[in-house]
């Protein structure tokens, strides 16, 4: 079936340029207002008045992967600066202006952007659009704060990496061992000597630098008035001025021909594990979307291909997890992506005995198409999976309509996802299989145990420590 659009008008005002994008679907039809500040913010507002609730987010295009070289885990300690007051809130006084008003409120550091976000009462709508606004406006960034947050974001990574048998593995690991390009291939959670050298100015710097309103994206959803709504943005949003936002890196990476193969020593690990990940389509493309239902028959849910073949048939591990986009899903990235699958197994299993498992299942998708049944399972459970996300508090709302904001220019997109999906043959998912699920576009990085050593008590060739 084609895909249509609708845009149902244009109105020219004052500030802004409004668009409401009404796309009319066999799958959603989520209202969008769409529109820009001469800041360069882009807002999206999509009322929904079945609950007295509003959810917000503000996202910022500086993730993990785009930024600069000798500046490695500013992203994160950025998520963490964020909440060390502003202007005309003291430390602390943002969550607690949220959390006293019956609100929830989190912060993330992602791939290609940072954000934040709350789910509130919708009569304290105001409030948080002040306060985010205020905060994007200047940070209290201080030297006690600065010094402080070095230390929070140090201990997290000790805690979650360093002292954590199995830390960071596989979504902090595989893509340092798949990838070629610096950007998409260092360490993301920082290097500690990067964190422990940012100084006052660095750390203002790139403040002036990513937090700039021409770099972000503002969603709104739920019980709440749109002409009220925009006039809260622009009152509150409106002056912030525009910053110099950098070229954006390239981030590609070359076509991969050969598999790569690495060990990996966690000397805090009681079994071994193994993880395997292969190059994704480029966003937005056909082959995408097919990925997007391939994840789900080969490894989502205990009726997935992967699954019945490495537990229930073999026995090889008590579960194998993954998917694309391990830190958030297949809409909210937008740079190279792997889809990957991990497991933790018995010293006796050896890697050989679980590819070569690996690769009969992945053989069947590419030599043969895939019953229609099977498609329209993976379908429902993906179709499903969407609208429960969604579903969260209005969050998920959010976090799709910013990311298609911000990463495409249009959040219009929520309504032609699950179209998309529906005009896929099980010749298009046979034909994505074998350009991205051939052996030559994957990397399998094994975790060794400190036990895990040869008969001459050396460990595997091409381990690292």
């Amino acid at each position: 079936m084609k895909i249509r659009r609708r845009i149902g008008w244009v109105c020219s005002i004052l500030f802004a340029v409004v668009v409401v994008c009404g796309s009319k679907v066999s799958g959603q039809n989520v209202p969008i207002v769409y529109y820009k500040l001469p800041n360069g913010l882009k807002v999206v507002l999509s009322q929904d008045n079945s609950a007295p609730i509003v959810a917000v987010g503000v996202y910022y295009q500086i993730g993990f992967r785009i930024e600069p070289r000798n500046r490695t885990g500013f992203a994160h300690l950025f998520e963490h600066m964020m909440f060390q007051g502003s202007q005309n809130l003291g430390k602390m006084e943002f969550i607690q202006l949220i959390q006293k008003n019956g609100g929830i409120l989190n912060g993330s550091t992602r791939f290609d952007f940072t954000n934040y976000y709350e789910a509130l009462p919708s009569n304290t709508l105001q409030a948080v659009l002040w306060a985010e606004a205020d905060r994007m406006r200047g940070l209290q960034i201080t030297d006690a704060n600065l010094s402080n947050q070095k230390s929070v974001v140090t201990n997290e990574v000790k805690a979650n990496v360093i002292n954590s048998p199995y830390g960071g593995f596989p979504w902090l690991d595989m893509p340092q061992y798949a990838n070629t390009n610096w950007y998409n291939s260092h360490n993301f959670y920082g290097d500690l000597g990067d964190i422990d050298a940012a100084t006052l100015d660095d750390v203002q710097h790139f403040f002036k630098t990513y937090y700039a309103p021409n770099n972000a994206a503002l969603a709104v959803v739920g019980d709440f008035n749109i002409d009220q709504a925009k006039a809260w943005v622009l009152q509150y949003f409106g002056n912030i001025p525009a910053g110099t936002v950098p070229p954006a890196p390239d981030l590609t990476e070359p076509r991969q021909t050969a598999e790569r193969h690495s060990v990996k020593i966690d000397k805090l690990a009681r079994k071994p594990a193994l993880a395997f990940g292969y190059h994704m389509p480029e966003r937005q493309t056909r082959d995408w979307y097919a990925m997007g239902l391939l994840d789900q028959i080969l490894l989502q849910g205990d009726d997935s291909m992967l699954v019945q073949e490495l537990v229930k048939k073999r026995g090889f591990a008590d579960s194998v997890t993954g998917g694309i986009n391990e830190l958030g899903n297949l809409y909210d990235y937008r740079g190279p992506m792997l889809f990957t699958a991990s497991l933790i197994h018995d010293e006796d299993v050896s890697t050989e005995q679980i590819m070569s498992a690996v690769n009969s299942v992945m053989q069947a998708v590419i030599d043969k198409p895939l019953d229609q049944a099977t498609l329209r399972r993976a379908r429902t459970k993906l179709v499903s999976s969407l609208y429960d996300d969604e579903a969260n508090a209005g969050l998920g709302k959010v976090d799709l309509l910013a990311s298609f904001a911000l990463f495409d220019d249009d959040p219009g997109e929520i309504n032609t996802l699950v179209d998309k999906f529906d005009e896929l043959t099980p010749a298009d998912l046979q034909a994505a299989a074998g350009r991205y699920l051939r052996v030559e576009n994957r990397t399998v990085l094994e975790v060794a145990t400190a036990s895990g050593k040869d008969a001459n008590g050396n460990f595997p060739s091409g381990s690292q420590q």
